[in-house]
């Protein structure tokens, strides 16, 4: 059986890289096997060139960059991503007003902490303490798993202004963590802030504390979710559905799968998880009109939010997701600290009706 739902899409300039504006109402067709709750998984994507590279520079030359984490605040887009340096990974911030002069803007390595491995990072704003807050995974020599780590700023705009690296958990023998894992997301419902984390090995662990305590009082570790899923799993608020919506990253070459929940602390029903019929895949991306091709990988993502603060919130009818890419058959050969990610967009296709 088919559907037509109502969705509301970004022109395929936006999905080009030539700005976020110009949206109208179109109708895009779902199969029913992959509605969830309300939610409608798209049948296809386009993707843009790539908008975010490796800087040419001398000194603290990158050679990806990757893991990016988006928001919209006040007329220009915040783009905290993973840069891949000599012997070191570490977070980088450029900011922007459209996305077709992302690549061009000035970049600032955040001088956050003082390991060589600090990266993943998440950004959202914490209403209840009007702070920004960055979170991200950190090797600290001695500890038994990586630090959840955090920054906080007043000022988003100031790359410079954001706190040094603190722990949120710090792999201490009370650390309540059960496994080591990686890819940390925090997301909040009016109650509590719940911390979802993956090792590795097909689970997905979770973790959560009071509003009131948050950044501190993480407990109650326990399974979510154990699938054939790897890494980067992301979890929103679905504007107007009442659902949770967790997209998670397959191995090998990439692609995301996705997963429905009714609360964060509840059951995942996978509404998207083979790569046959994906959440977003080679098997359902194509290059939008004038690109080159780039990419056959569909990894480590963040959806565009609908608004900047804790919940997450993405409009189910206006989705774009930003992804690292590049080709599976680049991968040959290295190691995965020498792929040369880059970042781009994707946005749903419309169908032909």
């Amino acid at each position: 059986m088919r559907l037509i739902v109502k969705y509301a899409i970004v022109c395929v300039a936006a999905a080009a890289g030539l700005g976020l504006t110009g949206t109208g109402g179109v109708s895009v067709a779902v199969d029913q096997g992959r509605q969830g709750a309300g939610f409608e998984v798209p049948r296809m994507w386009e993707y843009s060139q790539p908008l975010i590279g490796a800087e040419k520079r001398t000194v603290e030359v990158s050679h990806a960059q990757k893991d990016p984490t988006v928001v919209f605040y006040e007329g220009r887009w915040h783009v905290f991503m993973t840069v891949k340096l000599q012997g070191k990974s570490a977070i980088e911030h450029c900011s922007f007003e459209k996305w077709a002069d992302a690549d061009a803007s000035k970049r600032t390595i955040l001088r956050i902490s003082s390991s060589n491995y600090y990266c993943a990072p998440q950004v959202f704003y914490f209403r209840p303490h009007k702070l920004w807050y960055l979170v991200y995974q950190m090797g600290v020599p001695g500890a038994s798993k990586m630090w959840v780590a955090y920054s906080t700023t007043t000022d988003i705009t100031d790359p410079d202004s954001w706190t040094q690296a603190a722990p949120i958990l710090d792999g201490a023998p009370d650390d309540p963590r059960k496994e080591g894992g990686l890819d940390y997301w925090i997301i909040c419902d009016n109650q509590r802030a719940y911390l979802f984390l993956t090792n590795l090995n097909g689970k997905m662990w979770r973790l959560w504390t009071p509003l009131e305590a948050f950044p501190r009082g993480f407990g109650h570790c326990e399974l979510a979710l154990e699938a054939k899923i790897f890494e980067a799993s992301h979890t929103y608020r679905l504007k107007g559905v009442d659902k949770y919506l967790m997209v998670i990253e397959e191995n090998g070459r990439r692609y995301f799968k996705a997963y429905i929940a009714d609360r964060l602390d509840g059951p995942w029903t996978p509404v998207a998880d083979t790569a046959e019929r994906p959440f977003a895949g080679w098997n359902n991306v194509r290059p939008a009109a004038g690109v080159e091709p780039w990419t056959d990988n569909i990894s480590h993502g963040e959806l565009i939010r609908d608004g900047f603060d804790e919940t997450l919130t993405v409009d189910p009818a206006n989705l774009q997701f930003i992804f690292q890419g590049m080709w599976d058959k680049d991968k040959s050969g290295i190691g995965y600290g020498q792929f040369q990610w880059r970042i781009g967009m994707l946005t749903p296709v419309p169908p032909r009706l």
